[in-house]
């Protein structure tokens, strides 16, 4: 795997040649191109020795250094077309300054990006709106309704109502009656029906199911404390409940 690593301080070669001009404080238009090279290509040598991989783009500048050095070694000058000797650093100075302007630029463009930053946009009432709406939790919702919006929410409001219709419901309902209060019933009845009544006299009383059940547990427990007897009388089920004082 590899990996790259962005230097802080240059980001790229021209960067570095213009730390080494102004470090030395040296004239741009008149460059020491051997001094220049030497300081580059050591520059260089040092990142290999941390295994850090080398951009092209320094190797190239490196390259160019190196070509204009040797050019300024050669005996012969280059002449143009007006004889007259042609400085090999022309074209690398005229990129320098190029560089060193354009990098004043961005010096003053980021101050201008930093204080922008501080700044709140203005303009866009809508976009201005939804920011506070979320900023300060407000439904905010009605500005962005329209007809096919409100059917859908009309068509999910109806449809779960349909549903809670269609739920069943159950209803507890608390009876009137316990085990005891029936048994009281009882011997009021028998004693007013003259110690002796039929059981369906007692369900013609309350006709109901939840009445007959509470009534026939309080007939078996009177049985059981042996406070009263049964008879079997005339009708299908049917029978007469006395006082055991009184039967036989």
């Amino acid at each position: 795997m590899s990996f790259e690593i962005k230097l802080s301080l240059f980001e790229g070669p021209f960067d570095l040649l213009l730390f080494f001009i102004e470090r030395d404080e040296l004239d741009i238009h008149d460059i020491p191109i051997s001094k220049i090279t030497n300081d580059f290509l050591s520059y260089l040598h040092e990142l290999e020795q941390m295994n850090i991989e080398v951009a092209s783009e320094f190797i190239l500048v490196a390259a160019t250094l190196m070509r204009i050095k040797a050019k300024t070694l050669l005996p012969r000058p280059e002449l143009n077309e007006a004889g007259e000797e042609i400085d090999p650093r022309e074209e690398l100075v005229k990129h320098l300054l190029e560089y060193k302007k354009y990098k004043s630029v961005i010096g003053e463009l980021a101050a201008l990006e930093e204080a922008r930053m501080q700044k709140y946009e203005r303009g866009n009432v809508v976009k201005e709106l939804k920011t506070l709406a979320r900023q300060q939790q407000v439904e905010m919702e009605l500005q962005q309704v329209d007809l096919y919006k409100l059917l859908k929410v009309y068509e999910k409001v109806w449809k779960r109502f349909t549903e809670e219709e269609k739920d069943q419901s159950h209803q507890v309902v608390q009876y009137p009656y316990t085990v005891e209060s029936q048994k009281d019933y009882l011997r009021g009845l028998l004693k007013w029906e003259k110690k002796a009544v039929s059981f369906t006299t007692i369900i013609d009383h309350y006709p109901n199911k939840i009445a007959v059940i509470f009534n026939f547990l309080a007939i078996l427990e009177l049985l059981q404390l042996n406070e009263i007897t049964i008879r079997i009388g005339e009708g299908y089920n049917n029978f007469w409940i006395h006082e055991l004082e009184d039967a036989e």
